[in-house]
């Protein structure tokens, strides 16, 4: 079972960054595939990126290439998802989660997310 914990959302200005860490328990977090995704206020959650556990190949959704980087530190068993040029339409609750696969649907364990809101 892994258990995870999300931390660095917040208030920010569009155009600004912020990075988002996800702290996962467990001795096998490297064995595991890292995503995050979000979900704004009635909508339905959606995919952003991944990062598979031992090669650390990553997949994107095409919105997020250009400004959202996932990262993952296995000896501290933390993911990252620095996000950068932030707009009012990335608002939402910021979820990380834990698969076998790399692939954005099929994620096994779930945190309970962070709160991102871009605003002036």
């Amino acid at each position: 079972q892994v258990q995870l914990v999300e931390s660095g959302g917040g208030l920010v200005q569009p155009g600004g960054s912020l990075r988002l860490s996800c702290a996962a328990s467990g001795r096998t977090f490297s064995t595991w595939t890292m995503g995050w995704f979000r979900q704004a206020p009635g909508e339905g959650r959606e995919f952003i990126a991944a990062i598979s556990g031992s090669t650390g190949r990553t997949l994107y959704t095409d919105s997020a290439k250009d400004r959202f980087t996932i990262s993952r530190d296995n000896a501290k068993n933390t993911v990252y998802l620095q996000m950068n040029s932030l707009k009012p339409e990335d608002t939402a609750v910021y979820y990380c989660a834990a698969a076998r696969y790399l692939r954005p649907y099929g994620y096994d364990y779930w945190g309970q997310g962070t709160q991102v809101t871009v605003s002036s």
